[in-house]
């Protein structure tokens, strides 16, 4: 959760923003029992400014503001469409109705183009229904079997229990913690770092055998 990207870090230089991305032709669709991640929507901005301004989410979240504003969340939409946020970034929806329930996104790492890091956040009335580990899963499965990367890092917050449970349940292991800027408190928290290399995800088989 701590590393989806709703706003741009301002701190950094121009130098080193993500530069526009124009096609998303390599963040297919995904497709799993219960949803469906795909590209936000103009559609999906009035769910996604509600569902979003909870402070419960932006203390949890290292760059998402609070409040949120629909501002916000239209221009979200915009640089997430030409790659200016993430690599790919998609929105979390019903597969039976096209419900928006939140986002889950893939960026690059900084300095290993081996690994990306992996975030996600569902809005509270989808809480503890088993989304975002679904979502996590289509996720990670899409990125081990189309790209040449050898891990996936995760952060959550230390007392973000709900979060730490979803990336335990996705094979990460522990590594560390440390601290990292949220945008919400306007300064620093502690976190805790987990990673899920490609040899346990083959390890892993099916996500279905895990509970």
């Amino acid at each position: 959760m701590e590393s989806l990207m709703l706003r741009d870090d301002q701190s950094r230089s121009p130098e080193d923003r993500p530069r526009p991305d124009r096609s998303r032709t390599d963040c297919p669709v995904l497709l799993s029992q219960r949803l469906v991640l795909r590209s936000p929507h103009v559609e999906d901005i009035d769910a996604l400014a509600h569902l979003a301004n909870n402070a419960a989410i932006a203390t949890m979240v290292s760059r998402m503001p609070h409040p949120y504003t629909a501002k916000d969340a239209a221009d979200f939409v915009r640089r997430t469409n030409i790659g200016e946020i993430g690599k790919c970034v998609y929105a979390i929806t019903k597969a039976e109705n096209g419900e928006f329930l939140g986002c889950c996104a893939l960026e690059p790492h900084a300095a290993d183009e081996d690994t990306l890091e992996m975030g996600y956040w569902l809005g509270e009335p989808y809480w503890n229904r088993g989304y975002a580990t679904e979502a996590a899963h289509a996720l990670i499965d899409m990125a081990f079997r189309t790209r040449d990367i050898v891990r996936i890092d995760a952060r959550c917050r230390v007392t973000n229990i709900a979060s730490r449970r979803v990336i335990q349940k996705c094979g990460f292991q522990f590594q560390g913690s440390g601290m990292v800027g949220n945008l919400a408190m306007g300064g620093m928290v502690p976190v805790e770092w987990y990673r899920l290399d490609r040899k346990t995800w083959l390890s892993l088989k099916s996500w279905g055998e895990m509970r």
